[in-house]
């Protein structure tokens, strides 16, 4: 057999499988951070809740995820992929069963809040790890699809809410239940996932690398090869900072990319869960409509997420990253500043308007967010970048999800949605500026101490 590199090595079944594995950690991802827009409203009719412990439980969760993702993913550059890929998903299935077994309303914000710990975790790890094993033509693809099952799973959220409603007062606990059952089996499949090559050769251990690489090619295309066959991408060129010290994310050559993540991932997170976390209240209150009505309404925005997602996976590999981000941007800003401007719409356009938007926000930044985070961090900070691109992005959730509600007390709604459009304007301002183009380049090329914010020439896009 000749020698095969990471990048161009028959890894496609393996590739496959990595990314389903990966995928359903953000299902689950999805499904357990919306199942509480459609719990809530079931717990409501049991336990007391002020304005304040209501938004506590809607946002425990998102505020566990800023811990997650800022510590977790430093971890995990630490440690290893595989580690931290299996240790997160462990809490997954530990805390979401507590969390469904809570007796009062703080022990479901405390269980629901370590929850969200796993789930910041899950962000860094599953993209890393996925990206570290794509090839360049794919790679793109392969995370997005992630994002993808995201969104099926908070979908799946709303589907599995109005399928529980007739169980009566507990439909809330087997809603959150579902969560851990489906993390379980998830946890069996991911034992056999093989550490990272690229986190290897990051911390010396080319010998393990080349192993890795050789052992899943003997598997994947059913002939031998063994690891002097095998060729590990290039060293970093003598005097590059390798260490992986927390603070190289503000130093001079990822400072850039530092910024372009955190910002647009931010202006995301505001929108984004603003309008997903409180879609049954919104549809409720707005529409002056059933909670069944309103959970059928957040389908099927949740829906329009999905196919936002896979307009994403369909062209981000071919078109490009930059003007997808562009796009995606632009419609979703677009439709928001329509529907800030209507007078008291009715259900079916509020529905129809929300769901266009969520379907823009997931084509680009709900994305691409994970996809330019893994491009544009080296090896030895690529978790610790996607931990704090995510970790920035809660900010922005937490910023949607406890104000928006209280602008809608205060202004109506109709003038509360410009935080919505203001947050579009900011990442679509942003993207314009300096989102760069790197598809079908190998991460070594996209990522390293060179400068890589750039706008885009006639030639990349």
């Amino acid at each position: 057999m000749t020698a095969a590199t990471l990048d161009i090595a028959n890894l496609s079944r393996f590739r496959r499988k990595l990314t389903l594995l990966s995928s359903i950690g953000m299902f689950l991802d999805g499904f357990d951070l919306t199942v509480i827009a459609v719990a809530l409203p079931v717990l409501k009719k049991s336990w007391t809740f002020t304005p304040l412990t209501s938004g506590i439980t809607s946002c425990s969760a998102i505020v566990g995820m800023f811990v997650g993702a800022l510590v977790m993913g430093r971890v995990s550059d630490r440690l290893g992929r595989k580690t931290m890929y299996l240790i997160d998903l462990i809490g997954f299935v530990v805390f979401a069963a507590l969390a469904a077994f809570s007796q009062n309303v703080w022990e479901l914000i405390v269980f629901r809040f370590l929850l969200g710990l796993c789930i910041g975790a899950d962000y860094p790890i599953s993209s890393a790890l996925t990206a570290e094993f794509g090839s360049p033509k794919d790679r793109g693809r392969l995370v997005v699809a992630l994002s993808l099952m995201w969104n099926v799973g908070a979908f799946a959220a709303y589907l599995v809410g109005v399928a529980f409603l007739p169980i009566g007062p507990s439909a809330w606990r087997w809603m959150l239940l579902v969560g851990a059952a489906l993390a379980l089996v998830t946890l069996f499949f991911r034992t056999s996932i093989p550490e990272s090559p690229r986190w290897l050769i990051a911390h010396g251990r080319t010998g393990e690398a080349k192993q890795v690489v050789a052992d899943l090619v003997t598997r994947s295309a059913g002939s031998r090869m063994t690891p002097d066959e095998v060729v590990l991408p290039a060293p970093a060129p003598p005097g590059t900072d390798t260490s992986g010290r927390w603070r190289r994310l503000f130093g001079r050559g990822l400072i850039g990319a530092t910024v372009f993540v955190c910002t647009f991932w931010f202006a995301h997170g505001v929108a984004y869960y603003g309008i997903q976390m409180y879609s049954p209240t919104i549809l409720t209150s707005l529409g002056g409509s059933s909670q069944l009505a309103a959970n059928i309404g957040s389908a099927v925005i949740a829906l329009l997420g999905v196919v936002g997602a896979g307009i994403s996976c369909a062209f981000v590999d071919s078109w490009g990253r930059r003007p997808v981000l562009l796009t995606a941007f632009a419609g979703e800003t677009a439709v928001l500043v329509a529907l800030a401007l209507l007078h008291a719409p009715a259900l079916a356009v509020i529905v129809v308007l929300f769901a266009v938007a969520i379907l823009f926000a997931n084509m680009g930044p709900g994305t691409l967010d994970m996809v330019y985070c893994t491009e544009l961090f080296p090896t030895e900070l690529r978790a610790a970048g996607t931990g704090l691109g995510t970790a920035v992005s809660r900010v922005g959730a937490i910023l949607g999800v406890l104000v928006f509600p209280n602008l809608v007390d205060a202004w109506g709604v109709d003038n509360a949605l410009w935080l919505f459009v203001g947050a579009g304007l900011l990442g679509l301002v942003v993207t314009v500026a300096m989102a760069p183009e790197t598809k079908n380049r190998t991460l070594e090329q996209t990522t390293g101490t060179r400068p890589v914010l750039a706008v885009a020439t006639k030639e990349e896009l």
